[in-house]
């Protein structure tokens, strides 16, 4: 059985500055960011570190066209710790620039991979959503446009050294986005918690990450406002980093290797294309297996969201649409004809993802949940 671990540290700070007069940051340090988060929040501090900003190569998740741009601009760089401050667009990033040697390119971590990646620079992750989970597990996904297809790169190597929560990092998010990423966190936990690979410690993580997400929906729903999910949000960003946990021990599965044709075709948010995917492979799911950790599943969710046992995953999806309205694929741009392209593509690139599936689906019952999301 593959061991539980917590590879970074884990540390929380009040704000940035306090946490940036505590690491020492200066000028031998990159700081790889949005600039919408450097001028309100680290501009000001004035450390005199190098800075690198993602939009200037390119915006929405990672592609190996923008990767392979930000390693050709820092070839002439010289700086040693790499501060990742942002959401999983930036953090995929910055994993892949502290394995990479100067002379690397995107293709070349995927051919080495197998023989096991170096790490070239220490690296520090400050996450200012809450969902990815990304600061405390070893991947990175990159849309790799070349070959139509969106892979990970995984390496022991790519852990980060520090992880670092920082609450007020998430005030000023857009709903939409809050939106997304809490629904990416909860996916997390509840794919790690049905995986085959989970275990009492990763399950304890994926139940408290429930909990605290849940918790958190419920009382911003009551009391109404875009703005009243960020009363919580301490306990979304600690969330978002225990499902990373557990997801890193037991992975996840079909409902994020089927959102990533979504995502790298129609450019669905990561989160959303999640979300548009999990009802339809959990009711797969029931319908092939009711019973077991499944079962368990609903018994938390019915506890959580007071409503019976049985009707917890029906609860679930109730709440998730009061936080984020679901609509059908179609209505994202998504073709009847791509349906079957999707499924084949899913089965023939994410193995990864499938072997952790609660339980095995064939190539044409991934179609057919396709389909009844379309």
């Amino acid at each position: 059985m593959k061991p539980f671990r917590i590879v970074p540290s884990v540390t929380e700070y009040a704000d940035f500055a306090s946490y940036a007069k505590e690491a020492g940051l200066g000028g031998e340090d990159l700081i790889l960011t949005n600039e919408y988060i450097y001028d309100p929040v680290i501009a000001e501090l004035d450390l005199g570190c190098q800075t690198l900003f993602q939009e200037k190569f390119g915006g929405g998740e990672p592609t190996d066209g923008m990767v392979d741009a930000i390693l050709d601009t820092l070839r002439d760089m010289k700086y040693t710790r790499i501060i990742a401050v942002g959401g999983g667009t930036i953090i995929d990033i910055a994993k892949v620039l502290a394995v990479a040697a100067p002379e690397d390119k995107v293709d070349d971590l995927y051919d080495r991979m197998a023989e096991g990646l170096s790490k070239v620079h220490p690296l520090t992750i400050v996450p200012t959503t809450c969902g990815t989970g990304s600061e405390v597990t070893n991947i990175s996904i990159v849309n790799r446009v070349s070959r139509g297809v969106k892979q990970g790169i995984v390496s022991e190597a790519m852990f980060a050294d520090e992880a670092v929560l920082i609450p007020g990092m998430l005030m000023s998010l857009p709903y939409g986005v809050f939106a997304t990423s809490s629904i990416d966190a909860m996916i997390h936990a509840v794919e790690s918690y049905l995986s085959p690979n989970a275990c009492a410690l990763s399950e304890m993580f994926s139940r408290e990450a429930l909990h605290l997400i849940l918790q958190g929906w419920q009382r911003a729903v009551g009391e109404g406002g875009k703005d009243a999910w960020k009363a919580s949000a301490p306990e979304f960003l600690r969330a978002s980093n225990y499902a990373g946990i557990a997801f890193g021990h037991a992975g996840c599965a079909a409902v994020h290797a089927m959102a990533y044709p979504l995502g790298s075709v129609h450019h669905i948010p990561h989160g959303q294309a999640n979300q548009l995917m999990f009802a339809d492979v959990m009711k797969k799911y029931a319908e092939k297996q009711s019973g077991g950790k499944l079962s368990s599943l609903s018994a938390i969710l019915g506890k959580e969201l007071h409503v019976a046992e049985k009707d917890g995953l029906t609860a679930l999806y109730k709440l998730m649409d009061d936080v984020l309205k679901k609509d059908p694929l179609r209505e994202h741009g998504v073709t009847e004809e791509e349906l079957p392209v999707f499924a084949k593509n899913v089965v023939e690139t994410q193995q990864r993802l499938l072997g952790n599936n609660f339980v095995p689906l064939s190539e044409e019952e991934i179609l057919e949940i396709y389909k009844n999301a379309f």
